[in-house]
């Protein structure tokens, strides 16, 4: 492989806090190292565009404790093609950049896999999403971030609910992974968690309320999860309220809250480690990798395997929330 001189990096898809102190160590990792770093906004889309500028270290001062991404992000269309592909390639000539860093999820490092293998330039990927659901890593950046953030949204709706007597339908991010939820339902002492690995149909539920919750409590919260397989939350409450017209139902869709704010500590250094990770991959020759933190250690996970695996949810912590919500 030749030699490393000119690193690119950019963020894509979907933002996650902490994604701003994964451009920071990239930034800083690579100067250490005698390289220089080119940053590439919006993404693929402007990869495509050349909008690429270098990055010194100056640039990245600070912005560890800023959500979002200063290099903002983007979803291109134009990307999924060949010829979009080679378009953005070229840029990546034009500028000298011998390598590349993508900091985002699934779709992004499935671009970085395509773009690596038909241009023949390393890639490596930096696992940047609040869903926590890539394959062979056991956090991704912004993961612990957005289940605080829940946790303290659905703390501050318990409040209410139990002034009013409500059952309160709480849906949480997480696409069609429930990693989120699983866990702010825990942390949050929630009745019920409904997620899409493991499936609740709604008479269950109504046998839940009528045999356990009804005989027991007068408010609760159930947390959903957006890809729950019964529909999101205002459909599964739907459901119930036809059933319990004792029920105060009450939904609450906690949307994108769950993508903002000041990335928490444990995000912070995890995106630094991954961050600084990635250059000392590039260094080391590898490419069509990400980085990832299995038993707080560092790993090289191919992309095929962690586009194409799915990452399965932790059963001990299903047993123990339904343990606990009796």
């Amino acid at each position: 492989m030749a030699k490393i001189i000119n690193v690119g990096v950019l963020t894509s898809g979907g933002d996650a806090p902490g994604m701003n102190a994964a451009i920071r160590a990239v930034t800083r990792m690579a100067i250490y190292h005698g390289l220089k770093v080119y940053g590439i906004r919006h993404g693929y889309h402007g990869m495509i565009h050349d909008q690429i500028r270098e990055i010194k270290s100056h640039h990245v001062s600070n912005i560890i404790q800023r959500g979002g991404t200063i290099l903002k992000t983007a979803r291109s269309d134009e990307f999924r093609t060949v010829e979009g592909r080679a378009k953005a390639y070229e840029n990546l000539k034009r500028n000298n950049i011998d390598a590349l860093v993508v900091i985002g999820g699934d779709g992004s490092l499935t671009g970085a896999r395509l773009l690596s293998e038909e241009h023949d330039i390393p890639c490596v990927g930096v696992p940047g999403t609040i869903d926590n659901d890539l394959y062979g890593t056991d956090y991704t950046i912004g993961y612990d971030t957005a289940i605080n953030t829940a946790m303290e949204a659905v703390d501050k709706i318990r409040d209410t609910a139990s002034a009013h007597n409500r059952l309160f339908f709480v849906e949480v991010m997480g696409r069609d992974a429930g990693f989120i939820a699983l866990r702010t339902g825990i942390a949050s002492g929630a009745e019920a968690i409904l997620i899409p690995e493991r499936e609740t149909p709604s008479d269950k539920l109504k046998i839940f309320l009528e045999e356990g919750f009804k005989r027991k409590k007068t408010s609760g919260i159930i947390i959903v999860a957006e890809g729950e397989k019964e529909g999101g939350a205002y459909e599964i409450a739907n459901k119930v309220a036809e059933d319990f017209k004792e029920y105060d139902v009450k939904v609450t869709v906690l949307g994108h809250i769950q993508r903002g704010g000041s990335p928490s500590a444990y995000d912070r250094v995890t995106a630094s480690q991954l961050g600084a990770a990635a250059i000392d991959a590039l260094l080391d020759d590898q490419k069509s990798v990400m980085v990832g933190i299995v038993n707080k250690k560092i790993v090289h996970v191919p992309f095929n395997k962690t586009i194409k695996s799915r990452k399965p949810i932790n059963e001990d912590l299903l047993e123990l929330a339904e343990i606990l919500s009796i």
